[in-house]
């Protein structure tokens, strides 16, 4: 017999099935002995009050051991004689878009202007040890998207979009950890995820689509208001039926070929700061009520939202135990970001600690492109306050909010270097005047946050696109191009790896139905 069951435990007991097993017979009101198996289907922290506790959704075997709830499985048909549709980008839209023409019998041609997400490795390497940018490969572009190396976060609000559950199986059948189908705030890690992309897109070769690297999307074949195809760098046209847009925001050159096609294009609000790292073992006592996190409990992460004069300040993308990374996907940029490994393990803890910023605030509304091109001159700026070379500018964080120089650079997982900046000063005003309100008002929230042993590392300003390519909301084509499905963060749709590959999901769904 099965029940299911929710109890809260002590993260001790929720470590391990033997701890729980008293806890579950009590619950029941039956002899432990009489249990047979506790599979955990559900798990969050709730770290609210000092006496830290673990919600767990149970299901509990009595006297006979059931069957385990079945793995993941997809069966991908074999598409390689179907019609085509075209994938641009090879991040999460682009491969789940793959993946669900296949499961409707369509034959997805991905292109994907970067490298193997194993051949990226040598030139995220190079940017690291020489400080040298591939700018077709990079931490932004190359098999998998921006999301590849990067914590793998998969927790969205966005539960509209679709299925997330979906996603999570999706992900744990091409070999992403169980835990990710039981925990609130799953991740997979940067360690794990470069498998898990791989073996998509094999999954995508053996149902006969193909995946087509170092292929770069120069143009488009329109003939009047329809998509007809699109033109490669070396000059080869492809032509399909569909066309599924997912290059992800940091493929500017796309943005401009879409206006020179006088394709409409629309600016939308989007946020720009600074990454912000601490020493874990401090953001452990301040979640922690003091105390150490110890053998059981998981690095302390943090969330803050803030109002400063009419905008919002905000943490994005925190990575406990993490890294931060060069994000730059030009020589002449410096743009960081987090990530962490699946342990977690690490000696950081970072976020990207943002401001809100609309089209109003920098230029024309009318511009579409007018954010697009704040974020690439702060980036420029940044990279001149660095010297020319990835070694990002830094403050320690209380003599950023108290308008001062900082004497030293502490230690960080930064590994091309940071050098030592005023960045009170070049950060433009309604961005910086803010952040140091917002970190004060976190302070208060937070005693120890606002300390000289965090540092703020410039410029995080890849958080969200800020340009809209907009699409009917019906059948998500584009308001003016017929069989043109832009898709994903770099459309303006998804903020996230599972929002961008629920996006995509719903672009391949749509698409079916066009050329059933």
């Amino acid at each position: 017999m099965r029940k299911e069951l929710n109890i809260t435990a002590t993260p001790k007991q929720a470590s391990d099935v033997a701890y729980l097993k008293p806890i579950v017979a009590k619950k029941l009101n039956i002899d432990k002995e009489r249990i047979c198996d506790i599979i955990i289907r559900r798990s969050s922290i709730d770290a609210r009050k000092p006496n830290i506790k673990m919600n767990l959704s149970l299901l509990v075997d009595i006297d006979n051991k059931e069957q385990p709830p079945k793995k993941p499985f997809f069966n991908y048909k074999n598409v390689s004689n179907e019609q085509e549709v075209i994938v641009v980008g090879a991040g999460p839209a682009g491969m789940f878009a793959a993946l669900r023409l296949i499961e409707h019998g369509l034959k997805p041609i991905v292109l994907e202007r970067g490298k193997t997400v194993y051949d990226r490795k040598k030139d995220i390497s190079a940017i690291h040890n020489q400080h040298i940018v591939d700018p077709d490969s990079n931490y932004g572009f190359g098999e998998g998207g921006a999301g590849t190396f990067s914590d793998g976060k998969l927790f969205t609000r966005s539960k509209k979009r679709g299925d997330v559950r979906r996603i999570l199986e999706i992900f744990n059948f091409h070999g992403a950890q169980d835990e990710i189908l039981i925990e609130a705030h799953p991740h997979i890690g940067t360690n794990v995820l470069p498998k898990v992309v791989k073996n998509m897109r094999q999954s995508i070769l053996d149902a006969g689509g193909e995946v087509r690297f170092g292929v770069k999307v120069v143009d488009f074949i329109l003939e009047k208001d329809e998509m007809k195809g699109v033109v490669l760098e070396d000059g080869t046209s492809l032509t399909a039926p569909a066309v599924i847009l997912a290059t992800g925001h940091s493929a500017r050159e796309i943005y401009y070929t879409l206006l020179d096609n006088h394709i409409k294009l629309e600016s939308k609000a989007f946020a720009m700061g600074v990454r912000l790292e601490h020493p874990q073992d401090v953001i452990d006592r301040i979640q922690y009520h003091g105390r150490e996190r110890g053998e059981y409990l998981p690095a302390a992460s943090y969330a803050f939202v803030e109002q400063v004069d009419g905008r919002g300040v905000y943490s994005f993308c925190m990575c406990p135990g993490g890294v931060v990374v060069p994000a730059a996907t030009a020589p002449d940029e410096l743009v960081v970001n987090g990530m962490s490994p699946s342990s977690r393990g690490g000696h950081f803890a970072n976020a990207g600690l943002v401001v809100e910023i609309r089209p109003e605030d920098i230029g024309s509304e009318d511009d579409p492109l007018v954010g697009l091109r704040y974020q690439e001159a702060l980036e420029k700026r940044c990279f001149e306050e660095a010297n020319k070379t990835q070694n990002a500018p830094s403050q320690r964080m209380l003599d950023f909010v108290k308008g001062r120089p900082s004497k030293s650079v502490t230690a960080s997982s930064y590994r091309p270097g940071l050098t030592l900046s005023r960045i009170d000063q070049w950060l433009p005003k309604h961005i910086s005047s803010r952040l140091q309100k917002g970190f004060q008002m976190m302070g208060k929230r937070a005693n120890g946050f606002l300390t000289n042993d965090a540092k703020i590392i410039g410029v995080e300003s890849r958080t969200s696109s800020p340009v809209r390519i907009p699409r009917d909301a019906d059948s998500l084509q584009h308001v003016d191009v017929k069989n043109f499905y832009p898709c994903g963060e770099g459309a303006g749709y998804a903020g996230g790896i599972v929002s961008s590959a629920m996006d995509g999901e719903r672009c391949a769904d749509k698409i079916a139905e066009l050329l059933a």
